[in-house]
């Protein structure tokens, strides 16, 4: 299961995370299951850990810990069992020293921590990664060297923006 928070507005990360009872605010007009509730028995991905709001961290830290959490106006708690995998785009651990996230909660979450920088720290991956995506496709080139020399060129001293 996947919860991207980037992509879902800040109001409502939180009925998307634990879901929601009928009647628990204005507009839910039947019962929603979560995003913990659908992942028990297999693993949750949220995306974009840095968006969940410091109101709302304390109530996923909670789950994690507790393995049990309520749907917004729920009349009890659920049980869950699920695997976390996070990620974010920017350093956590910035935020954490900011106080813009919770400490206790980034401990929880970084069991294990892959830091993945941008392509352009890293250009000797490119002709791997080249002949990964020209072998999944039919009928195409059979990898890095099959390509003419000016595209190879240019692939490696593009800057790679983002990631």
């Amino acid at each position: 299961m996947v919860l991207d928070c980037g992509a879902i507005a800040p109001t409502l990360i939180e009925s998307e995370l634990f879901g929601h009872e009928r009647g628990a605010f204005t507009g839910a007009v039947q019962q929603r299951r979560g995003a913990l509730e659908t992942a028990s028995g297999g693993t949750l991905f949220i995306d974009e850990l840095a968006a969940l709001t410091l109101d709302l961290q304390p109530k996923l830290l909670r789950a994690l810990e507790e393995r049990e959490f309520s749907r917004i106006g729920g009349p009890r708690p659920l049980k869950v069992d699920c695997r976390i995998v996070a990620s974010t785009q920017g350093d956590l651990w910035t935020r954490v020293t900011e106080g813009r996230f919770r400490e206790d909660l980034y401990f929880r979450l970084a069991v294990v921590t892959i830091p993945l920088p941008p392509l352009r720290e890293h250009k000797d991956d490119i002709p791997a990664l080249a002949d990964g995506f020209l072998g999944e496709q039919p009928g195409s080139l059979t990898g890095f060297d099959a390509l003419r020399d000016g595209v190879r060129q240019q692939m490696l001293a593009h800057d790679w923006p983002g990631n």
